[in-house]
């Protein structure tokens, strides 16, 4: 069965989205033994490189030849606004930090709207050579098999993923005081750099469980498909439901999300 939505059918949509990221994916490839150029954005360490702007054009070239008329929300140029029920939420490089240190956890990462509900995601990390894709009521794939999330009972006894906002966030219970309640109770916590990668190992069960603070639509949007579509669970910091258009998210097996909840939220 392919569905139909708004004309245009679910094959279409995802054809043209690997296409769009084989075509981002060529590019960085194109940089990996020359040099390029890195600036900074808002906060210190918030970079971006020649190379995001190369992958992100290759993405927009293959989009707006398919389909001139969608909306495209992107990292670097922000909205290409059109009166349109699609819309394609793109980061050309997520994790642009460890990518200009030669740092091989980085990916490009698309997700789709459509009548504002994301339906589509793909994340590829060109390094590894892992694509994950997430179609909205078909499940997620790691290179075209089927994946799911970790069957851990507790947080206790979970391996969790976290990320810090470049400009930190001097709140009551913020990003180092969560951080802390976690190494204080032995929990093993990583930080890799890319939220999309973290979501898509939360949902090939490589971590149990995934938070983080301040992240924008482009971070999420096809890696928080990727986990619902494997079997687990998504909300914001007090277990509503989630929307990338909100800074913080919870991510998660499932099992063990409601604890996880009030870890983050210092409930326990």
């Amino acid at each position: 069965m392919n569905p139909v939505m708004g004309g245009l059918s679910l094959r279409m949509l995802k054809n043209t989205l690997i296409q769009a990221i084989e075509a981002g994916a060529n590019e960085i490839r194109r940089f990996t033994d020359i040099e390029f150029k890195v600036s900074n954005k808002e906060g210190i360490n918030n970079l971006v490189t020649e190379v995001d702007h190369a992958s992100e054009k290759a993405i927009f070239g293959v989009i707006q030849k398919a389909f001139p008329d969608h909306y495209i929300l992107s990292e670097e140029s922000g909205e290409i606004v059109q009166d349109s029920q699609y819309k394609w939420i793109i980061d050309p490089i997520d994790g642009t930090v460890n990518f200009a240190h030669h740092i091989p956890i980085f990916c490009i990462s698309i997700g789709i709207e459509y009548n504002n509900k994301m339906v589509l995601g793909a994340v590829y990390n060109p390094v590894l050579n892992e694509m994950f894709i997430a179609e909205r009521g078909k499940g997620a794939t790691l290179n075209d098999k089927p994946i799911q999330v970790s069957k851990k009972e507790q947080v206790a006894s979970a391996c969790m993923v976290t990320g810090f906002p470049y400009t930190y966030l001097d709140t009551p219970n913020g990003p180092l005081q969560v951080f802390e309640r976690f190494i204080r109770k032995g929990v093993p916590i990583r930080r890799l750099g890319s939220a999309a990668i973290d979501l898509c190992w939360v949902a090939c069960g490589r971590f149990d469980g995934f938070y983080e603070h301040k992240l924008y639509p482009w971070d999420s949007a096809a890696g928080f498909l990727m986990v619902e579509e494997a079997g687990g669970k998504v909300t914001d910091f007090e277990g509503g439901d989630y929307s990338p258009y909100q800074p913080h998210i919870i991510a998660s097996n499932g099992i063990i999300h409601d604890e996880l909840v009030k870890w983050v939220g210092d409930k326990l």
